[in-house]
């Protein structure tokens, strides 16, 4: 689609309706695997394992969520399938063309949270592999920047400016590295769950585990009930389809180049339902068959290479995770701040140079390491406050507009989604509303209950959007696209 007469306040060749749109099954699939296997991914679904404290148990809570992925998914999927657009010019739909940029700047800095935190864990499975030798390891220990160990800081740097090479060369690029990455990984995956049961003699799924270490694992986890409980299981599910928070808002970046909505459904439902069980049935086989050979849980996938006998076969894990963490960072989190930066100065900043500054802020959050909390804690924190984002969205695409967009007024100033001087106000009132209670209340004060952030994104998509809707059809007229 052309847009004809574009504001120069809205539009660039990046943010522009896709046109090519060259992404089969497999592409969307692999946006999935790229996404999920990652060492964040791996220690997650470990950590959730030892919460659900049996194999059933962890595959009615773990299965559950991941359908629910896979519905929400389909969500802003086929959004994105039909007006082609990225998500800070579909957000443009319901918080104005300029009030848009609020959303896309959380996004943004998000991401750049996810960015840090990414490459902190590729990182760290490359000095698990170099300590190995003595006299690194000697260097490790007595060698200290910013807070960090010397080593550490360099093979940060090193992984972090890795992952520039990739985007330079746009969005093909980055399918075709994601194509490659994700099934490495799961081979990777494939290879450490078969040597570890091998080296244990016996194939288990938890029960090897002790009630008391169980216990031991999981108290500091911010979940209600021990492992196996109905709490702690609605809890596992919960986190779980929290860890997708942020790409529940922009898929659309990725399914704007599907070739249908066809083809949309069937990379999600390999990519989410079936390869994300498979995925954490593989965590937790490798972390039961770990404890059984080292007398120990590990929950890190880099800790486990890290004690192989083998230096070849450590050195190929150590790699293998590392560019499965590249990928779920350029598929992640260089993608979508490089859109939404570049929908802040769209004439400034292009999709390049948006990774560029993400990068950036990532490299400056090193230090600081904001991401070093339990798996369960970060992950509720930083989903809880997109969660009134993506209700409010989806509320105006689905249930106001019925699924039908003008996507040539999304790049007109003047146009239908101008509002207030380019601001949607009801927009802003169901996200404060929204954020309040999703984020805000739970974090920083006691006045909700303690399990109240564990379900911080549900209460802010329902609320947000609740608010939202009510007050869109309060307003004068009920017209979409009044001036309120």
């Amino acid at each position: 689609m052309t847009i004809q007469n574009p504001s120069p306040l809205l539009y660039n060749e990046d943010l522009a309706p896709a046109e090519e749109r060259k992404w089969g099954a497999f592409s969307i699939f692999n946006v999935w695997t790229s996404d999920v296997h990652s060492l964040w991914g791996y220690y997650l679904a470990a950590s959730l394992f030892l919460l659900c404290g049996s194999f059933i148990n962890f595959v009615i809570a773990i299965g559950i969520g991941s359908l629910v992925i896979f519905f929400l998914m389909s969500l802003v999927g086929n959004a994105g399938v039909k007006t082609g657009v990225p998500f800070p010019v579909l957000a443009r739909a319901s918080f104005g063309t300029f009030g848009a940029n609020v959303p896309a700047l959380v996004r943004a800095v998000v991401a750049c949270f996810w960015y840090g935190a990414q490459t902190a864990a590729a990182s760290g499975a490359i000095v698990a592999l170099l300590i190995r030798n003595e006299s690194i390891l000697a260097f490790h220990q007595n060698n200290h920047m910013l807070g960090h160990s010397t080593l550490e800081v360099i093979c940060y740097v090193v992984v972090w400016a890795l992952q520039l090479l990739i985007i330079q060369r746009g969005m093909e690029t980055v399918r075709r590295f994601q194509d490659l990455a994700g099934p490495a990984v799961w081979i990777m995956m494939l290879v450490l769950a078969v040597y570890l049961i091998v080296k244990a003699g016996t194939f288990s799924f938890g029960s090897e585990i002790p009630r008391d270490v169980l216990l031991e694992k999981t108290k500091d986890a911010g979940v209600p009930g021990e492992p196996g409980s109905f709490p702690a299981l609605a809890a596992v599910a919960a986190t779980w389809i929290t860890y997708f928070a942020a790409l529940y808002l922009n898929f659309c970046d990725f399914s704007r180049y599907a070739t249908d909505t066809k083809t949309l459904r069937k990379g999600n439902l390999w990519g989410l339902p079936i390869n994300l069980l498979a995925f954490c049935l593989v965590a937790g086989v490798t972390t039961t068959a770990a404890f059984t050979v080292y007398g120990e849980v590990l929950l890190h996938p880099e800790a486990i290479s890290a004690k192989f006998d083998s230096w070849f076969l450590a050195l190929l894990a150590a790699l293998t995770f590392a560019v499965a963490t590249l990928g779920i960072n350029v598929v992640a989190n260089f993608v979508s701040p490089a859109f939404d930066f570049s929908n802040v100065f769209p004439r400034q900043i292009s999709f390049k140079r948006g990774g560029y500054i993400a990068a950036l802020i990532a490299l400056i959050l090193y230090p600081f390491a904001p991401w070093e909390t339990s798996a369960a804690h970060f992950v509720n924190f930083i989903g809880s406050s997109m969660g009134p984002i993506f209700g409010i969205m989806m509320v105006d695409y689905y249930l106001i507009r019925k699924g039908e967009l003008n996507v040539a007024a999304l790049y007109q100033e003047s146009g239908e989604f101008r509002f207030r001087n380019g601001w949607h106000r009801n927009a802003f009132i169901a996200l404060v509303v929204g954020a309040l209670f999703s984020s805000i209340l739970p974090t920083f004060t006691s006045i909700l209950p303690e399990w109240w952030a564990t379900y911080g994104w549900f209460f802010g998509v329902g609320i947000g959007g609740i608010v939202y809707y009510v007050l869109r059809a309060s307003a004068r007229g009920s017209a979409v696209g009044a001036a309120t």
